[in-house]
């Protein structure tokens, strides 16, 4: 056990050292949601921030809310814009709290601050298509009570707030039961094919005016204001005390008509966030942004080599663990039952739940996601290198006794040539799973393939989503054809017609 306890010391401190990330104390990070409103409103703020001389870096689609606002009072993130509504409702809930004054109060109690509004207000919002509101005669929200069947997709984060789905339900004394959760940018999709009827809208979505929806009256007014603002972490200001200047600046200055343009020249005309914020910034500021422009093969060169290390360092620190404990359990029947009942447990958490378990412990980007797929790819490997083991011939287990080899030199030059076999089979197993799932690593900020799909999923790019897709459907096969001509040159020929007649 002490073996198996420096193993995993060693792994775990492998993987903490090599995906250590290289942040400089100076460098400030500015998230976004998942949203592009939120990528274009954070694209402002590290462009403004670039234009007075600060070192300010964009981590673009971390996910939700809770996401971002645990990475913000971890000090993953520095800044980050939010909404007034989403604050009161879904950070703050249960507070009492409905007044700026007392938003700044209770925010700063957790080490934050808050701008005034930036000068629009993106509520929520129920919409309909012209032909589902003429059938049904709807108008206002409250309409809604007379049509059990209508069927409604929301948002899954709408899903489950304070301010969604539920208690919009019991203020409007709604009956629908047929309501499912999906992407915001896929719901006006569904809503267009007829799959859905109602969905949730953020009244400055472009789809509203490009799809012609009709958005119902909130006629009990159930909707608060939902003012975008920007959350930082006060300490910023002991790093550089004009940083709180910088971003005032950016209070008032953008209107829900320019917000709805802005919104519309990425979704709609295929603009990038960073040329939309240069050129909003252009307009205001009278500065020129300076940005990137990467071409097909810069991006994919970039998410290869973040794709790749996910993989390898993810998968060399499994091997590292998951061989030692292979061979204990094969030793010791009731102790291989709890190693692989353990790391089959493991195997069972759904990947973004345990990509999400990470962050309280190590944060965002790259070491969330490199522990998530270590602990992914044990099982496959854990339980080919027992198996191998334990299922070797009976006959072969006693010759190897018989010539008085001690443990160790049995297992190096007996036991472990005839299960290299099944070993290999494991890795590769878990190689090729873990090629796939690194793609959800996109999600918090770890790059990789999935960036690009989660991209072309929120602008309804089908050319960007394969991007990504396909790029990791072929490094699958690719580590699938490496490893099936690894085990063809190591395993010597006799070693295979031995192995293969005895399977």
């Amino acid at each position: 056990m002490k073996t198996l306890k420096l193993y995993l010391r060693l792994t775990l401190s492998f993987l903490a050292i090599a995906s250590a990330q290289a942040d400089s104390d100076s460098e400030i990070r500015i998230g976004s949601k998942k949203f592009t409103e939120s990528v274009i409103l954070s694209e402002v703020i590290t462009q403004h921030l670039q234009n007075k001389g600060l070192t300010a870096a964009h981590k673009d689609q971390l996910g939700g809310t809770r996401l971002l606002w645990k990475a913000l009072l971890q000090g993953e993130l520095d800044i980050y814009p939010d909404y007034t509504g989403t604050i009161i409702y879904e950070i703050l809930q249960g507070e009492g709290i409905s007044s700026d004054a007392d938003i700044k109060a209770a925010l700063a109690r957790q080490g934050v601050s808050m701008t005034d509004p930036l000068g629009f207000n993106n509520t929520y919002a129920l919409g309909v298509t012209p032909s589902t509101a003429r059938k049904f005669s709807l108008e206002n929200i409250s309409d809604l009570r007379q049509h059990p069947g209508l069927r409604f997709g929301f948002t899954n984060e709408f899903m489950d707030r304070e301010d969604g789905w539920p208690s919009l339900r019991d203020h409007y004394q709604l009956p629908q039961t047929t309501v499912r959760g999906l992407d915001h940018d896929l719901a006006y999709k569904g809503l267009e094919a007829g799959s859905i009827d109602l969905i949730d809208l953020y009244s400055t979505d472009a789809e509203i005016a490009y799809y012609q929806l009709n958005v119902l009256e909130d006629d009990a007014s159930y909707f608060p204001d939902y003012r975008a603002v920007i959350l930082y972490r006060t300490d910023l200001i002991d790093r550089d005390p004009k940083i709180q200047s910088y971003l005032t600046q950016l209070g008032g200055i953008i209107s829900e008509t320019e917000m709805i343009k802005m919104n519309s020249d990425v979704k709609l005309d295929g603009r990038s966030e960073a040329e939309v914020a240069q050129s909003f910034l252009k307009v205001k500021f009278n500065t020129l942004s300076k940005i990137e422009v990467s071409t097909r093969l810069d991006r994919l060169i970039s998410t290869t080599s973040e794709h790749l290390f996910l993989v390898c360092l993810s998968l060399g620190a499994a091997i590292l663990v998951a061989i030692p404990l292979g061979i204990w359990g094969a030793r010791n029947s009731t102790l291989g039952q709890v190693i692989l009942s353990s790391v089959g447990i493991i195997q069972t958490i759904p990947s973004l739940a345990l990509l999400v378990f990470m962050i309280p412990l190590l944060g965002i980007g790259g070491p969330p996601a490199l522990v998530a797929l270590f602990l992914y790819s044990l099982l496959p490997i854990v339980r080919n290198t027992l198996s191998g083991l334990t299922g070797l011939p009976i006959d072969v287990q006693e010759s190897a006794h018989a010539l008085g080899l001690p443990a160790s030199a049995r297992l190096r030059l007996i036991e472990l040539p005839l299960a290299a076999r099944s070993i290999l089979a494991g890795i590769k197993t878990s190689a090729v799973i873990n090629v796939g799932t690194a793609t959800l690593g996109a999600l918090i900020g770890a790059g990789g393939y999935g960036q690009p799909i989660l991209t072309g999923i929120r602008l309804d790019d089908t050319s960007l989503i394969l991007e990504g897709a396909i790029p990791a459907a072929v490094l699958a096969l690719l580590v699938q054809w490496s490893f099936d001509f690894v085990e063809r040159t190591l395993l010597s020929p006799g070693l295979q017609i031995k192995q293969e007649s005895n399977s």
